[in-house]
């Protein structure tokens, strides 16, 4: 491992194929022994820290179609927090149903990665050892005919790292060779990594005709604006002449958003919306007073499209602010997944509720794309060591964080990797937007 190390940080990519590959590696894990560590316990009470692990793993076969990469970084997701509590199952039945080489009594976590290509398996073309390249968490055999026009529909569709095995979080990872796409030259191995994910489920929502299809001029109302979906969010409405309403939760909060461009901020806090009176009824005068302040700002104008991601604890207000003919476009449920709202808002107002989970490669190509170019940036807040991939679990389920936050895995420091030092120089301060926030 040290001599591919060695070899990437010295930019002599053509040695990779020379190299061997090793036996096993360092991988962040979750234990199958220890899937009811947590039974009992809130939510909240369940800490990341306790159930992720950090081993020496037995490096995979690879398969036809696939893809060894020597992982430099890779990011925190909302799925590796699910997978290290174990809700709202273990992963371990994901595996179990995959089967082969994936079905063991261990998971390496992680569903994103910037690295270098080490091996490819048998009928891969599009890349070779060495390759600089970032992954989206798509994982897709495209055996049945319902994927080949949109591959999300594909019933064999699956979320790499949470769905399946040997992900991102770790110095080696086993990736289908369609998960690849080029990592821009102008950032650091931390900052390609950070984006995948998260930047293409916010292209789908609300970019993609198979999302929101946003327009110039659309009013988007966008929860947890300064969150890992919600900062992407708020570039795209901005970067496509559309007006983004951004909620966070502090002052500082806030601030990021601002500084990102946008102009109507609602902080919650301040406001002190409390859209629920208690565990099992919802106050529809909050929704009322929370759509008051939507129109206060946009001088009388309902949200076009909602960008819904927190579930439970908003969704009925979502779906009340939305205009009529409006949209509510859900992905995730991080506050709960069974929703509460009235109907007739939805049915009367003739309101649309779109359901979106994570991307086609097409879009997540897209996505990344404009990574590339300097239109959308990387929002790293911080990053950590391997070793700490607890504690940074732990922040983002405390949502103790802001944009994204990094994961060192082989890199052995922060700020490696640039090529494209004009372009950086010229992105730099929004590069930067949510560093020590």
């Amino acid at each position: 491992m040290q001599k591919i190390l060695d070899a990437i940080l010295a930019d002599e990519l053509d040695a990779i194929a020379h190299l061997d590959v090793p036996e096993s590696y360092r991988g962040v894990t979750v234990h199958k022994d220890e899937a009811e560590m947590f039974d009992g316990l809130a939510t909240r009470d369940k800490d990341p820290r306790k159930s992720l692990h950090l081993d020496e793993v037995a490096t995979p076969e690879l398969g036809p179609g696939e893809a060894l990469v020597a992982v430099m970084a890779s990011a925190i997701n909302y799925n590796t927090v699910w997978t290290s509590i174990f809700e709202p199952l273990s992963t371990f039945s994901f595996l179990k149903r995959l089967g082969g080489k994936h079905d063991l009594p261990y998971h390496v976590v992680g569903s994103d990665l910037a690295g270098v290509v080490l091996r490819t398996g048998p009928g891969v073309t599009a890349w070779k050892p060495g390759d600089r390249v970032v992954a989206h968490c798509l994982d897709v055999p495209l055996e049945a005919p319902d994927g080949h026009n949109d591959t999300m529909l594909d019933p064999s569709q699956r979320i790499w790292g949470f769905e399946t095995n040997f992900g991102g979080l770790a110095e080696v990872a086993l990736v289908k060779s369609n998960q690849l796409m080029p990592m821009p030259e102008h950032l650091t191995w931390e900052e390609a990594a950070s984006p995948g994910l998260v930047n293409s489920t916010a292209y789908r929502q609300l970019v993609s005709t198979n999302g929101a299809n946003m327009k110039q001029g659309d009013t988007v109302l966008i929860w947890g604006a300064s969150g890992g979906l919600g900062s992407y969010a708020t570039q795209f409405a901005l970067n496509g002449g559309a007006t983004p309403v951004c909620v966070v939760s502090s002052p500082e909060k806030a601030e990021i958003v601002r500084s990102m461009g946008a102009e109507l901020i609602i902080d919650r806090s301040a406001e002190g919306y409390k859209f629920w009176k208690d565990e099992n009824n919802q106050d529809p005068k909050e929704w009322k007073r929370f759509g008051a302040k939507i129109r206060e700002l946009t001088g009388g104008e309902d949200p076009d499209i909602v960008f819904e991601h927190p579930g439970r604890e908003t969704f009925g207000a979502s779906v009340f602010v939305a205009r009529k003919g409006g949209k509510i476009v859900t992905c995730a449920s991080t506050s709960g997944y069974m929703h509460q709202y009235d109907n007739r808002y939805l049915w009367m107002n003739l309101k649309s509720i779109i359901s979106s989970h994570f991307a086609n490669y097409r879009e997540a190509w897209e996505a990344n794309r404009l990574i590339a170019k300097g239109k959308i940036h990387p929002t790293v807040s911080k990053v950590y060591s391997m070793d700490e991939t607890g504690q940074a679990a732990h922040d983002v389920h405390r949502n103790a964080h802001q944009g994204k936050v990094g994961v060192l895995t082989l890199a052995p420091q922060e700020g490696l990797g640039v090529r494209n030092h004009e372009l950086r120089a010229t992105h730099l301060t929004a590069i930067n937007r949510f560093r020590g926030v």
